[in-house]
């Protein structure tokens, strides 16, 4: 199992990114794919996950500014992150486990990490 993440930065406060994370190795449409991050001030934390079908779950406090998705055709997941502010500024992971339904974005469920890439807003 291999898991990239790209598309992490330097943006200022109010800006956008969308993070990518390219999936090999496995079978893709039967994992549910996930996000984490880890910033100073909260460690490590569940953004949002995805099933292999499209259903999402997201940590309550990131519904509003983060969105996941995935296209399973190139392996693909995605995680668009809007109105950045400097406590969004960690290393977001992606994850992937084989799930037969939705799988709550939590560090335990989750058995397969990409490196991360780093986010960085400034104020």
């Amino acid at each position: 199992v291999r898991l990239m993440e790209s598309g992490g930065g330097s943006v200022q406060a109010g800006g956008s990114l969308r993070l990518t994370c390219v999936a090999s190795g496995f079978v893709y449409t039967k994992a549910c794919m996930a996000w984490f991050r880890h910033t100073p001030a909260k460690g490590h934390e569940g953004v949002a996950s995805i099933s292999g079908v499209g259903s999402i779950l997201y940590k309550d406090s990131m519904k509003d500014r983060f969105t996941i998705y995935r296209h399973n055709p190139n392996n693909t997941l995605f995680l668009q992150i809007d109105s950045l502010q400097p406590e969004d500024t960690g290393m977001y992971y992606c994850a992937a486990e084989y799930c037969s339904g939705d799988i709550r974005p939590l560090v335990r469920y989750f058995g397969y990490w990409g490196k991360g890439t780093q986010v960085t807003v400034t104020s």
